[in-house]
C-alpha cells in the first residue's frame, strides 16, 4: 500500500504521549497525531479524546525524508456544511431626523448608539471625579499659613 499525503485511512492507535498518540497505519507503517490534530476543540489531555487500541480515522498530514508519517485526525472528520453559529442581526443607526430615540437593550444597539452612551457616561464621570478633587483641595492655601 502506498501512503500519500492527503490519503483518509482507518487506524489503531498503539500509544499515548503528551504530545500526541502514535496510529497503526497497517503493513508494518505507524504516525503520529499530534495533539493540535486530535480534536477541533482545544485538547489539554488527548486521553479524554483517545485510548490505546481505538480504532480511528486519520489524513496523511506529511510524509518526511525519513519516513515520519503526519497524520490528523480532525482534518479527516467530515465536516458539517454550516457550523451551528448564531447569525449576526443587521444593524443600522436610528434615523435622528425622524425622531427616532436610541434603544436602551444593548443588544439591539448600533455601535454610533453605544459610542454615544459610553462618551456620556465618561463624561459624567470625570465631571464627578474633577468635582471631587477640587472639594478636597480648594481648602488648601487659603488658610493663614496654618497647615494640620
Amino acid at each position: 500500500m502506498a501512503l500519500e499525503i492527503g490519503t483518509i485511512l482507518e487506524g489503531k492507535v498503539t500509544g499515548l504521549t503528551k504530545f500526541g498518540a502514535f496510529v497503526d497505519l497497517g503493513d508494518g507503517k505507524s504516525g503520529m497525531v499530534h495533539i493540535s490534530e486530535v480534536a477541533s476543540t482545544y485538547v489539554n489531555e488527548i486521553s479524554d479524546f483517545l485510548e490505546v487500541g481505538q480504532e480511528v480515522k486519520v489524513k496523511i498530514l506529511t510524509i518526511d525524508d525519513n519516513g515520519k508519517i503526519g497524520l490528523s485526525i480532525k482534518q479527516a472528520q467530515d465536516k458539517p456544511e454550516h457550523e451551528a453559529r448564531p447569525k449576526k442581526r443587521e444593524r443600522s443607526a436610528p434615523n435622528i431626523w425622524q425622531g427616532q430615540k436610541p434603544k436602551a437593550d444593548p443588544e439591539n444597539m448600533s455601535f454610533e448608539e453605544m459610542m454615544s452612551k459610553w462618551k456620556t457616561s465618561s463624561d459624567e464621570k470625570m465631571a464627578d471625579l474633577k468635582r471631587s478633587t477640587d472639594t478636597k483641595h480648594s481648602g488648601y492655601g487659603k488658610r493663614s499659613g496654618a497647615r494640620r
